[in-house]
C-alpha cells in the first residue's frame, strides 16, 4: 500500500485540515450507473487496500446512482447487497434510484425514468428483452414491477439521504448553500447542482458527493465530487480517508481491460 501523507490544503483553508475520526477509514464511491464490470474491480480494489492498511474500523459508503444509463444495473444491485451482507457498506440514494421508485407509480415519471437511463435498468431485470420492445409505457411499468425482485426494492429503498463522518458530509448531489444542513431538503441533497457547485465559502463539513459528471475527481477546499462518468468514460474513482490522509483508488476500462490504481492526493 502506498504511504499515507497528511493532506496539506491551499491558502484559503481555515483552520485544522478535515479529519476521519481515529480508529476509522472510510471508502467513498462514485456513481456506478450500472458498470458492473468496473465496480467488481472498485470492489476488489478497496479489499486489497483495506487489508493492507492497519485494523480499523471501515466504512463503505456508496454516493448513489448505482443504476441506469449503464448495461448491468441489476448485478450493480446485486453486488452491492452482497457486499453490504460481509462488509458495513452505507449507500445514498440517489436521483436515478428516487426515479425509479416514484415510476413504479406513475406513468409519467415512468416517462421521464426511461429517457434518462431506466430502459437499461429494465433490460437488465427482464429474462425476455423482447416484451419491453413490444410493450407500451403501462405494460412496460408493470413489467419493470414484476421483473425486479422485492428484495432489491426493499434495498433501495433502505439507502440513505446523508452520512456525515468527522469532518465529510457524503450526499448524493451536493447542498443548498443557504440551507442549514440539518434543514436540507432531500430534493436538493438528490439533484442539485447550482448554486452548490459555484459555492467558495466554507459548507463546515467537506461534502463529498457525485451526480455532476467531470473528467476527473473535483478536488476543492469545501467539496469533492467523485462522479467520473462511469457508464460512458469507462472511469469509476472511490475515495480513501483516514486521519487527514486522502487517496483515490480508480477503475478503468481501457478497450474492455479493466485495470484499477491508487494515488495519494497531496
Amino acid at each position: 500500500m502506498l504511504n499515507r501523507l497528511r493532506t496539506l490544503f491551499g491558502p484559503e483553508t481555515r483552520g485544522a485540515a478535515p479529519a476521519i475520526p481515529q480508529g476509522r477509514r472510510v471508502y467513498a464511491v462514485g456513481d456506478v450507473h450500472g458498470r458492473l464490470d468496473l465496480f467488481e474491480a472498485l470492489i476488489a480494489a478497496i479489499e486489497t487496500d483495506d487489508a493492507a492498511c492497519r485494523p480499523a474500523q471501515t466504512t463503505i459508503i456508496l454516493l448513489g446512482d448505482l443504476i441506469d444509463r449503464g448495461p448491468d444495473s441489476a448485478g450493480v444491485i446485486a453486488a452491492a447487497r452482497a457486499w453490504s451482507q460481509r462488509r458495513t457498506v452505507r449507500i445514498l440514494l440517489g436521483n436515478h434510484e428516487e426515479m425509479l421508485l416514484r415510476a413504479l407509480d406513475s406513468d409519467e415519471v415512468m416517462r421521464h425514468f426511461l429517457r434518462f437511463g431506466g430502459r437499461e435498468t429494465v433490460l437488465s431485470y427482464l429474462a425476455e428483452p423482447n416484451q419491453y420492445h413490444r410493450a407500451e409505457l403501462s405494460e412496460a411499468r408493470a413489467l419493470m414491477e414484476a421483473a425486479i425482485p422485492q428484495g432489491d426494492l426493499d434495498f433501495i429503498r433502505s439507502f440513505e439521504d446523508s452520512i456525515a463522518v468527522g469532518d465529510y458530509l457524503f450526499v448524493h448531489a451536493g447542498i443548498d448553500p443557504e440551507t442549514p444542513l440539518d434543514a436540507q431538503r432531500a430534493g436538493d441533497l438528490r439533484w442539485i447542482r447550482e448554486p452548490f457547485l459555484s459555492h467558495t465559502d466554507s459548507f463546515g463539513p467537506v461534502v463529498v458527493h457525485g451526480h455532476t459528471i467531470t473528467n476527473k475527481p473535483q478536488i476543492r477546499h469545501n467539496r469533492i465530487g467523485l462522479d467520473t462518468g462511469a457508464y460512458r468514460s469507462g472511469r469509476l474513482t472511490a475515495l480513501g480517508l483516514q486521519g487527514t490522509a486522502r487517496w483515490l483508488i480508480e477503475g478503468q476500462d481501457l478497450g474492455g481491460i479493466i485495470s484499477t490504481s491508487t494515488r495519494e492526493l497531496a
